[in-house]
């Protein structure tokens, strides 16, 4: 038995305390094959030295009981459902844990779905650039390729409203003045510009977007999108094998071609700017387009997700 005494004017008051976190405990919902002593007779003893509440060496005292359990408490415990034995069906088992736990099992998803994705594919002029997204659409459902006005002649093969939407200058300026576009600018003498209302019904439908655009195009969406987007930098496998591909297009006369190749040396230092880079090597197209499926398979798995609103 613990010695009597009369313990220092902070003692009852530390005692008391005790007893309120023990009450505290007690009142918590648990089994009743785990049922809590309806009173509690605890020692307190320090064997040296004087504790901070001014206990003497050897000095010990004893809780008085706790008062009994509330009979809301009693009503808890005669609430819980064991769970059923192991050899039971899986239903009865399911409805078990259900009863046990006293709720039941949502169906809602684990996680919510993603939201629709804005992806900015740039890269030195003949990277084929045109090439993925056309693979990549072919391949891949839910994605929307947005279609940028531009006031360049159109090409042999090129299809209005397809590849571009070709437009006057006069008429792209006057869109410029609408505020029609997300990015516009000045490329090459003639002008490229991305519509905001294609970006914005395609994803109220859930599409993926897709947006092609040069580097310069590329920093000027980084500036309004920040990190809202998936920036995907594509490379030819060498400055040489980009070259002979300028070459065997065609389109432009050998000064042009200077002026791309000069260019083209300049954007690849921009790499650094993007959050992947994508190497389209000759003959292996598809090999390309399965590393962007990855890349927005990645984007959509991530925990915290981008959430871009236009």
């Amino acid at each position: 038995m613990p010695l009597p005494f009369s313990p220092p004017s902070s003692a009852p008051f530390s005692a008391m305390l005790l007893q309120r976190l023990l009450s505290s405990l007690a009142r918590r919902q648990l089994p009743s094959a785990f049922p809590l002593p309806k009173s509690v007779s605890t020692v307190i003893s320090r064997p040296a030295g004087r504790s901070r509440l001014g206990f003497a060496p050897g000095q010990s005292f004893e809780l008085p009981p706790m008062a009994s359990s509330a009979p809301a408490e009693d009503a808890r415990r005669s609430s819980f459902v064991p769970l059923p034995p192991s050899t039971a069906d899986k239903a009865t088992l399911y409805k078990g844990l259900e009863a046990t736990l006293g709720s039941t099992f949502s169906s809602a998803p684990s996680f919510p779905p993603p939201n629709p994705l804005i992806l900015v594919v740039s890269g030195p002029s003949g990277v084929g650039k045109d090439a993925v997204i056309k693979r990549l659409l072919e391949v891949r459902e839910g994605i929307h390729f947005v279609v940028t006005a531009t006031s360049r002649p159109q090409r042999p093969g090129e299809v209005d409203g397809k590849d571009y939407l070709f437009v006057t200058k006069e008429e792209f300026l006057s869109m410029i003045e609408r505020d029609e576009f997300l990015e516009h600018a000045l490329v090459y003498g003639d002008y490229k510009g991305i519509p905001k209302q294609q970006i914005r019904d395609s994803m109220d439908k859930g599409f993926d977007i897709v947006l092609r655009v040069d580097i310069q195009g590329a920093a000027t969406l980084r500036s309004i999108l920040g990190n809202l987007a998936v920036f995907i930098f594509l490379v030819a496998e060498s400055e040489e094998a980009l070259i002979k591909r300028l070459v065997a297009r065609k389109t432009e006369t050998a000064e042009m071609l200077l002026v791309r190749v000069a260019t083209a040396r300049e954007e690849v230092r921009h790499l650094k700017e993007f959050d992947y880079v994508v190497t389209n090597a000759e003959g292996k197209l598809d090999n390309t387009v399965k590393l962007v499926e990855s890349i927005i398979d990645a984007e959509k798995a991530k925990v915290h997700r981008r959430n871009v609103q236009i």
